[in-house]
């Protein structure tokens, strides 16, 4: 064992320590707290939907739980277990090129994880979700997806790979910076693209059709100057029961999208109030900051990776023997997320700052009890904990907890 090992070791069991006590806080949290409705929304929400969100919340911690020692497992069995090596060593007997090898290499390793880790998606959907009323999803559907979005991920992950690893090979020592400058062009062209090719596969976008409606949100985004392809509603109650809404696409491609479920549970203002807070989103620039603070990770990551990649210490302690820039690539994809456990609080800080901007501006620009009436009705229908462990909300929440947020809200009122 090398010192390299020593230390992912001890990374690895420092993460999964970390999110086993927090998610156990957060358990003990909700379970001591679903017995009575809090302060704030005791005259919106019955008991019976409060302990209904506690338990729901409950059921997916344990399996996030689950969920977190079947990745961690796969993880030390695919490096320090010999995984990558066995894989690596079957493509090198094929009359393929580098390129083509590790491309291979990566993909079919990545095609093997989602694999092993598909009952987890199984059991979410068919179990938890179904007792909880929200899935909608049928067999069939479930086997469409899950034959669409592989071969969604090969279309555009091949390409991506094959080029990344061909600057791996022949850019140079500064061969980062080219490849971070392809991935991060890459990341933008797929958002451009996101609305109008990509979403359609998977849902149907119809156009607005109340005129009432139609003509007060076109009057809300004429205030703001926001100018989109169009507001559609998508089908979601196909799939799932909650709802929600947001807009998506960069530049002229943008389309603010409502999903259905929301549609039917909340009335006009309210509907306007929750646009006027994606709205805000864009107003206040959040998605140029995020893309730029995107930038900026990448950048520092793929800077490590060109240190990493030079390291005969680096292969070796993740249990791959011959060095290559597929595995390099391989090994630091799946081992990045354990360094990205303690810069998450972080990145989870800067979101829920951004949500409270958004609802300021909303409660700017509407009437701010249309923003908590909607508020109050998401947190019902989709059954969202009203009393997250406070420790455990500033490590994963992008946004801010119901009581915080709803108190901001009523002082813009007041």
């Amino acid at each position: 064992m090398n010192a390299f090992t020593l230390v992912f070791l001890c990374a690895l069991a420092v993460s999964f320590g970390l999110e086993l006590w927090l998610a156990r806080r957060h358990a003990d949290h909700v379970r001591a707290h679903c017995d009575r409705v809090p302060e704030p929304f005791q005259d919106t929400i019955t008991l019976a939907a409060h302990q209904k969100a506690a338990a729901y919340t409950l059921a997916k911690i344990k399996l996030q739980q689950g969920a977190r020692l079947v990745q961690t497992a796969l993880l030390l069995t695919f490096t320090l277990g010999g995984g990558i090596a066995a894989l690596d060593r079957w493509w090198s007997q094929l009359d393929l090129g580098p390129i083509a090898r590790g491309t291979g290499l990566i993909l079919s390793t990545m095609f093997l994880l989602a694999l092993l880790e598909l009952p987890l998606s199984i059991y979410q959907t068919f179990v938890i979700e179904e007792k909880f009323g929200f899935n909608r999803t049928t067999k069939l559907q479930f086997i469409k997806d899950l034959g669409l979005q592989p071969a969604l991920a090969l279309a555009l992950g091949t390409p991506l790979v094959a080029m990344i690893l061909w600057i791996m090979v022949g850019a140079g020592p500064s061969w980062w910076i080219i490849a971070w400058a392809t991935f991060f062009g890459f990341s933008l062209f797929v958002s451009w693209i996101y609305p109008s090719l990509i979403a359609p596969l998977f849902n149907r976008f119809t156009p607005l059709e109340d005129p009432k409606l139609y003509s007060r949100i076109q009057q809300l985004l004429e205030r703001c100057g926001f100018h989109s392809r169009g507001i559609f509603v998508m089908d979601g109650s196909r799939r799932s029961g909650h709802g929600n809404a947001y807009f998506t696409g960069l530049g002229r491609n943008k389309r603010i999208v409502f999903f259905d479920t929301l549609v039917q549970a909340l009335e006009a203002e309210e509907l306007e109030a929750v646009l006027a807070h994606e709205l805000g989103h864009f107003k206040r620039r959040h998605v140029v900051k995020l893309l730029i603070l995107s930038a900026a990770i990448t950048f520092v990551g793929f800077a490590l990776l060109g240190f990493l990649s030079g390291q005969s210490w680096f292969y070796q302690g993740l249990g791959v023997s011959q060095p290559s820039p597929a595995a390099a690539l391989l090994l630091f994809t799946l081992t990045a997320p354990v360094l990205s456990t303690f810069i998450q609080p972080v990145l989870a800080a800067v979101q829920r700052r951004y949500e409270f901007e958004a609802d300021a501006f909303a409660a700017s620009l509407t009437q701010p009890q249309a923003l908590i009436q909607a508020l109050v009705k998401l947190y019902r229908d989709n059954a969202a904990t009203l009393t997250p462990d406070p420790l455990y909300a500033a490590f994963h929440y992008s946004h801010p907890p119901a009581a915080i947020r709803i108190a901001k809200l009523q002082q813009a009122q007041a």
